[in-house]
């Protein structure tokens, strides 16, 4: 039996600067993020562990990312609600072989 909750994020953005740092923009939740992971296999899913119990799925990640986001070790994260930032965190990146994504979840 599964515990917590699995959520698609659906409007998340991803941003990579001159120096190649990374950042995640995504919909602010309501509680603060617990040791969070990114797992990635450098395909197309990455599964966020923000908190125990919380996973978030970033499906499509862009092309132009992929590689980049594979290779780092971790990225930081925003959460925004109304065009307001309402935190921002480093989250670390570990790196699988596949993901694994459920399949009633990703198309």
């Amino acid at each position: 039996m599964a515990t917590g909750t699995i959520e698609q994020e659906k409007n998340y953005q991803v941003f990579k600067n001159a120096g190649g740092d990374i950042m995640f923009l995504i919909r602010a939740r309501l509680d603060d993020a617990k040791q969070p992971k990114i797992v990635y296999d450098g395909g197309e899913h990455a599964l966020f562990y923000r908190r125990s119990g919380q996973t978030i799925i970033f499906d499509f990640i862009h092309p132009g990312v992929r590689d980049d986001l594979k290779n780092k070790s971790q990225v930081l994260i925003v959460e925004a609600r109304d065009g307001s930032i309402v935190r921002e965190y480093v989250s670390v990146i570990k790196s699988l072989k596949e993901v694994p994504v459920p399949a009633d979840i990703a198309i």
